[in-house]
């Protein structure tokens, strides 16, 4: 049964790579091809395909091994505000930023930066997007999905190498991205964005089932210490009823706690302020930083709405992904809870004594539907396939910023067919420094945490800056390079000087000083930089962006209508786990 199960999983895997390259050779397309072919899929993707696109370029082992891991640890349903609070950003994204750069008709983000700043903006945008999607989400990508696969194979000898399956998914993902580019990463999204749902669903009703079955006595010992459940109120009751018992207690009396694992209730959105990840001051600034960067700055997922047939085309996409959004956390988080209330002892190192709960959604896999092969090569093949999705979209937005930003800029380069080969290379240089740097990153801790916490030095600076480049036509072009540059100092000084000189003078709230705090911060001082130019230095002549007269930019009032809907359901949500 192992070996019918590998031959489904290799077979749908293959199959779908070579339909995404087979759908890239547009029968139309006879001539050579062009950049905007290969790196924007000829500006011809309908809202299906961006909206799964964007799915499945963003839901990957960073979610299913990493907010699923967060999930089982002390975080639990919080973990879940970095999928619903992007719902509302990709709202947003669809009304204010996506007309924007449709207008400017840009084949990258940094490429604003340099119409409305000036090159260096662009410079210092373009080199750190770059070596953040090759050593930091791509590698992360690549040991992730092969932490994943691994794990799940722990037997059987090479697959269950950490280092050997990085390399195998890096060249899996690069096959088909250097010969298909952005279109074949749509189409091969379109199918893994809806197979991951389905198989997340599969993963969550087993576990469902599992703990409606498994003896109250082993479970009672997984519960949160708040929580007043008894052996007696677990007997006899649902799936549904046991998880809200041991994470949430008999009448919600388990609230939510600071402390290791255990401590407090796990179905709540609002964590103490003390909290160290998510306290609930980063709700109201320090998580709105990430999300609208990621959603509507980050080249490889803006790269796909750029690609967009039409203004409408995009904006009904992005409103489809955001309910896409809202599913899931129930497909993602509340298995990662549950994988700690079914199987808190595979998770344990017996090594260090110590658990490693980025194990939580592969033990989930390989306990409940592994001995299921009809049905275990789906769910993998869907797991790994958005490995490769997600991966993929990388590399290819990793070669479009270093081909369109980089070569072409100080080349001078404008021949297409030379473009596209540049872009090949890259994609070849940057999967093979990405797959040497993977298996390294089996020394951190968590891996979300890891990628969130880089993402610090980013994304502050760079949001402000777009912010001024959208609503300011009079700041200083210099302020693009100065904005930027001014948050990753501020970053850095709050992460290992000022804010542990705050903590240990107890002027803080806590004993620790939460990410998303500094990000909100050090995006207040470069919002405050950038007042203070525009008024001390304004341009005497407003900027005039260039303008793309090729694409219909009419805005989509069917997106307008359910965009509300996805606002008032993300309203719910949180009422509902708040």
């Amino acid at each position: 049964m192992l070996f019918l199960e590998v031959f489904l999983f290799i077979g749908a895997v293959v199959g779908v790579i070579a339909l995404g390259i087979w759908k890239s050779r547009d029968k139309e397309k006879k001539v050579g091809g062009s950049a905007s072919d290969y790196f924007l899929a000829g500006r011809g993707l309908t809202w299906w395909l961006v909206g799964f696109s964007l799915i499945a370029a963003n839901i990957s082992t960073e979610q299913f091994v990493g907010m699923s891991g967060s999930a089982a640890n002390w975080l639990g349903m919080a973990i879940a505000s970095y999928e619903w609070m992007a719902a509302l950003t990709l709202v947003v994204v669809a009304f204010w930023f996506l007309p924007k750069f449709l207008k400017a008709g840009l084949y990258t983000i940094p490429e604003f930066l340099e119409y409305r700043f000036d090159s260096v903006a662009r410079l210092a945008m373009a080199i750190p997007a770059i070596v953040t999607m090759v050593f930091v989400a791509t590698s992360s990508v690549i040991f992730s999905g092969a932490k994943f696969v691994s794990e799940y194979y722990n037997d059987v000898p090479v697959i269950n190498s950490l280092t050997a399956m990085c390399w195998l998914i890096a060249a899996f993902a690069a096959v088909y991205v250097f010969i298909g580019g952005l279109k074949a990463c749509a189409w091969t999204d379109l199918i893994w964005g809806v197979a991951l749902v389905l198989g997340g669903v599969v993963v969550m009703v087993f576990a469902f089932n599992m703990l409606a079955e498994k003896p109250a006595e082993e479970l009672i010992l997984t519960k949160v210490h708040n929580s007043e459940a008894t052996v007696q109120d677990l007997e006899g009751a649902s799936g549904w009823e046991r998880f809200m018992l041991l994470n949430d207690g008999v009448d919600g009396e388990a609230v939510a706690k600071n402390g290791p694992n255990g401590s407090g209730g796990k179905v709540h959105m609002i964590r103490p302020k003390e909290d160290s990840d998510i306290p609930w001051t980063a709700l109201l600034i320090g998580l709105w930083i990430p999300n609208f960067f990621y959603w509507g700055l980050n080249q490889y997922i803006v790269q796909r709405t750029l690609g967009s047939k039409s203004l409408a085309e995009g904006q009904k996409g992005i409103v489809f992904a955001a309910f896409l959004k809202l599913i899931i956390p129930f497909v993602v988080v509340i298995p990662g809870i549950l994988a700690y209330n079914l199987f808190s002892g595979d998770l344990l190192n017996p090594t260090t004594g110590e658990y490693d709960y980025d194990k939580a959604f592969p033990v989930l896999v390989r306990n409940l539907v592994r001995p299921t092969p009809w049905i275990s090569w789906f769910v993998l093949a869907a797991l790994c396939g958005a490995v490769i999705s997600s991966l993929a979209s990388m590399l290819n937005s990793a070669s479009t910023i270093a081909t369109m930003d980089l070569y072409a800029k100080f080349s001078g380069e404008k021949d297409p067919n030379k473009l596209v080969k540049v872009g090949r290379i890259f994609v070849i240089l940057f999967v093979i420094m990405a797959a040497f740097t993977a298996p390294f990153l089996n020394d951190l801790g968590s891996i979300f945490s890891y990628i969130q916490e880089f993402q610090g030095f980013i994304s502050p600076g760079l949001l402000a800056v777009f912010i001024f480049g959208f609503f300011s036509p009079r700041t200083p072009r210099y302020f693009g390079a100065v904005g930027i540059a001014t948050n990753v100092v501020a970053y850095a000084a709050f992460k290992w000087l000022l804010g542990p000189w705050l903590v240990s003078n107890g002027w803080w709230y806590s004993d620790s000083m939460a990410f998303l705090d500094r990000m909100a911060i050090c995006f207040f001082i470069v919002i405050v930089t950038g007042a203070i130019l525009t008024v001390v230095s304004p341009l005497q002549q407003k900027v005039v962006m260039p303008e793309n007269k090729e694409i219909a930019l009419e805005t989509s009032p069917i997106a307008k209508f359910w965009g509300g809907v996805v606002v008032a359901a993300t309203i719910a949500l949180y009422a509902v786990f708040w």
